[in-house]
């Protein structure tokens, strides 16, 4: 009985917020904070409309190969002059016209088939570039996350610093007061104290301004106080990437689109010297009297064969035969390029871990150093120098340590942007 009792009071417990209207809260975690930036109108939303514009231009291009229909009607008058004669392209005085037509491009010479080619191409384009405007957002709001977490670790590093300072303030007046130090233990106390004040006023701006521009990314609200998961210290460990993973990068997806568009715009340009095939059908009347009698069928083949365009469509070919090439070289250069931001994100990477484990341990000297330095002056054996050197050199330190680890952070958010993922 008293278990059912138990249980019956924790479910109770776990849903009286859900009975209220209230939902338990939660940390915002870095994979929620890009979750809200991708969910608001940003750089990523309008480059994925870019693409679905695109994907419409597949299907535009593909209509280019169907049968194109359309009905015609009307009437024409001739009015004979006096002497008889009247417009000789008319067949009379009058003329009806009813007809359905249907035409068809027989593509011959290719470039129906180049420029459907070439929309699919654009269409993937758009695609590698809304992966690219994802991909920047994200390691945006990662850097805007960690930068936020060090800043808070600042600021409570400063407010620490100044705590003991001022603690260490009270000592020597104290001390002072009974006659047991001089008045400069008092000055040094003092002017340490009012220096981390400062430097704690400086980190809580700090943070305020690293919450502002977090949550600039999905509200305006950005002044609002974000409780954020706190990761900074739990970074995982640097790990040794693939060989030549750079190559992985949409850049190069991009790059290699773009060749095989120039290649098919080059094709396009070069349907212009080859023969072209149309095919007309129409069918209703078209007779000087309006009869459906006189309804009748009609059919036109007709070959068009450049003569006089050959120079022009072969400097667009070669133009855009050039452009591939010009991109082929383009590619050579990224590819230099982000290999040595690969291997230097790579090198960032492992020395920041590497770093951040040493001031880990500068931290615990410097705070055995602190405590050590009190003692002895606590015991006549030390001036009060020491104690206001070693608060420094552990503000130092765990400033060091902070940044140390929100560099890392940035490196390897760095490093994954340089492997491709």
């Amino acid at each position: 009985m008293r278990k059912l009792v138990r249980h019956s009071f924790t479910l109770a417990t776990l849903l009286l917020p859900l009975a209220l209207g209230q939902t338990p809260a939660t940390k915002l975690t870095l994979a929620e904070c890009i979750r809200l930036a991708e969910s608001v109108p940003s750089a990523v939303s309008i480059a994925r409309q870019e693409a679905r514009i695109a994907a419409l231009g597949v299907n535009i291009a593909r209509t280019a190969f169907l049968p194109q229909s359309s009905f015609t009607g009307g009437t024409i008058y001739n009015s004979p002059t006096a002497n008889g004669s009247r417009f000789v392209a008319l067949n009379g005085q009058h003329e009806y016209i009813s007809t359905a037509n249907v035409g068809l491009e027989i593509d011959t010479s290719g470039r129906l088939r180049a420029a459907y080619a070439r929309a699919k191409i654009d269409r993937d384009i758009a695609e590698a570039g809304s992966r690219i405007s994802t991909r920047d957002l994200r390691r945006a709001v990662t850097i805007s996350y960690y930068s936020l977490l060090a800043a808070r670790k600042l600021s409570e590093a400063a407010e620490t610093s100044f705590n003991e300072a001022r603690s260490f303030e009270t000592k020597t007046r104290s001390l002072f007061g009974g006659g047991e130090v001089a008045q400069a233990d008092v000055v040094k106390a003092s002017a340490q104290a009012v220096s981390f004040d400062q430097l704690r006023k400086a980190a809580l701006l700090d943070s305020r301004l690293a919450n502002q521009e977090l949550a600039s990314f999905w509200t305006e609200d950005v002044d609002k106080v974000l409780d954020v998961e706190d990761t900074l210290t739990e970074a995982p460990p640097s790990d040794e990437a693939t060989a030549r993973a750079y190559l992985r990068r949409p850049e190069f997806l991009i790059l290699d689109l773009q060749k095989q568009g120039f290649q098919l715009d080059a094709k396009r340009e070069h349907a212009a010297l080859l023969p072209q095939v149309n095919f007309n059908y129409q069918y209703g009347i078209d007779a000087n009297v309006y009869s459906y009698k006189e309804r009748g069928s009609a059919v036109f083949a007709t070959v068009n064969i450049p003569i006089f365009d050959w120079f022009k469509a072969r400097s667009h070919t070669q133009q855009f035969t050039l452009k591939a090439d010009q991109v082929s070289n383009v590619r050579s250069l990224t590819e230099r390029a982000f290999s040595r931001e690969y291997e230097n994100a790579k090198a960032r990477a492992t020395s920041l871990f590497e770093q951040s484990k040493l001031a880990e341990t500068q931290i615990k000297l410097y705070e055995d150093n602190l405590r050590l330095s009190q003692l002895r002056y606590q015991g006549g054996e030390g001036p009060a120098l020491d104690v206001v050197v070693a608060q420094t050199q552990l503000q130092q330190a765990r400033a060091n340590y902070y940044t140390t680890l929100f560099q890392y952070a940035n490196a390897r958010a760095a490093l994954e942007v340089a492997r491709g993922q």
